[in-house]
């Protein structure tokens, strides 16, 4: 019988020793994991803290901003910090008026300046005329429903689209003069579409 215990003594004190071995590599890895989940939980909380006060992705839907910004095109748009500037295109959050969207425009204005057109359709600011060569193909003629010059109201900016004939903006009563608090950020970088 002693010879019996002899040879599974060894035996038990190997599985024994096994069992804790395999036990360490359950709880290394179950440490593992529970790292990695937290790493990622972390990167999660990081990117929705990024993505709704630091900047936002939008899709440009219409064509109120052509040749510039086309259906479909996604814009990466800055929104911790911005203050709206004169030549910016900007993201506007138009869903308290008739529009009931978000919107791309350029701002051509800001509180204080007057703005007015010529006979031509050219944009006068301060009774300058404003060059958008960088952004319009030509001047065009367009009709609108407000009566100009019309001066920027404190805390406000004025916006037209780039696509002017088919741009509902500060021209018109449906978007008027726009709250910079309505303003969601800058457009940073554009792609796609």
């Amino acid at each position: 019988m002693e010879m019996s215990l002899f040879f599974f003594y060894p035996v038990q004190r190997e599985v024994a020793v096994m069992s804790n071995q395999t036990q360490a590599e359950r709880g290394g890895a179950v440490q593992a994991v529970y790292e990695w989940l937290e790493a990622l939980g972390t990167a999660i909380i990081i990117a929705m803290v990024l993505f709704t006060f630091v900047i936002r992705v939008n899709e440009v839907r219409g064509d109120s901003m052509l040749p510039n910004y086309t259906e479909g095109t996604r814009v990466i748009v800055q929104t911790l910090g911005y203050r709206p500037a004169a030549g910016d295109v900007v993201v506007i959050d138009a869903t308290h008026t008739p529009l009931d969207e978000f919107v791309i425009k350029r701002v051509i204005a800001t509180e204080g300046q007057t703005v007015d057109f010529d006979a031509f359709g050219t944009v006068l600011v301060d009774g300058e005329p404003l060059d958008e060569s960088a952004y319009l193909a030509g001047v065009e003629t367009y009709a609108y429903d407000l009566e100009f010059p019309q001066t920027v109201p404190e805390g406000c900016v004025f916006v037209l689209g780039d696509n002017r004939g088919a741009s509902t903006d500060s021209r018109s009563a449906d978007l008027g003069m726009v709250d910079a608090r309505y303003v969601v950020g800058k457009v940073q970088l554009a792609f796609g579409g």
